[in-house]
């Protein structure tokens, strides 16, 4: 992370209601490039929603997503991909049919926009980054649950992303795994990836994060630094149900 560097991402009073339902209720952060942004809370708090809403899944019903000093709030989820928002969701959806490599090279053509020759080196460099070079062959339906969680990251690499947005990506692994992928995930933010990761694993998250964001019934309840944001009377009692 680049100190005193501009924001590459900064949402500013995202809202959103479904109803009567206010799943996110004027939500602001910003993340900078290599720098890593924990967001935690309750099931149901509004987390993924956050994040469809960033990454133009759907619209806000207020507030800005603003990429490299430019409004992107109106743009398509496609097109958010293809200026610099990657994502990755909680139940990895790979092409069944397709081989590993295939996977990256879709997303690396229409989200990515690159060359069939450039997409190919590329892909073939994310995969061994990411352990999967041996599996580029084989069909993405047949890999184990940690192989698919790499997958659902390779995939959102090959889009070319300046802000990766990660939802509960280390959810169902061992704790071997776990320290894998965490391992992984710091060589991405190292690389100049600016990342939002929300996350039930918080020692996971607590091992890469450079700041912590709580989110409660939709709003931000707090934001700081990772341990001493987590361990406050006010986070412990309301995402960890313990009077402190």
């Amino acid at each position: 992370m680049k100190q005193n560097s501009p924001p590459i991402l900064v949402a500013q009073g995202l809202s959103k209601s479904f109803g009567a339902l206010k799943a996110t209720a004027d939500v602001s952060l910003s993340v900078q490039p290599g720098e890593a942004l924990g967001i935690i809370g309750p099931n149901g708090a509004g987390k993924s929603t956050l994040f469809n809403l960033i990454a133009g899944t759907f619209p806000a019903d207020a507030g800005q997503v603003i990429l490299e000093g430019r409004d992107v709030s109106r743009a398509s989820a496609a097109d958010r991909c293809r200026q610099g928002i990657g994502r990755t969701y909680q139940i990895p959806k790979p092409f069944a049919q397709l081989s590993v490599l295939e996977n990256l090279l879709v997303a690396a053509s229409f989200g990515g926009q690159e060359r069939e020759k450039d997409a190919m080196h590329d892909c073939g460099q994310i995969l061994d980054r990411l352990g999967l070079g041996r599996l580029s062959n084989t069909p993405a339906g047949g890999l184990r649950l940690l192989e698919r969680k790499r997958l659902e990251m390779a995939r959102a690499l090959a889009t070319r992303p300046k802000v990766l947005l990660l939802d509960e990506i280390a959810g169902g692994l061992t704790e071997p795994e776990c320290e894998s992928l965490v391992a992984t995930i710091r060589e991405i933010k190292d690389s100049g990836v600016a990342i939002i990761w929300i996350e039930h694993v918080v020692h996971a998250l607590l091992a890469v994060v450079d700041r912590l964001a709580v989110i409660n019934f939709g709003a931000l309840l707090a934001e700081g630094p990772p341990k001493e944001t987590f361990a406050s009377r006010e986070v412990q009692e309301i995402y960890l149900g313990i009077e402190a």
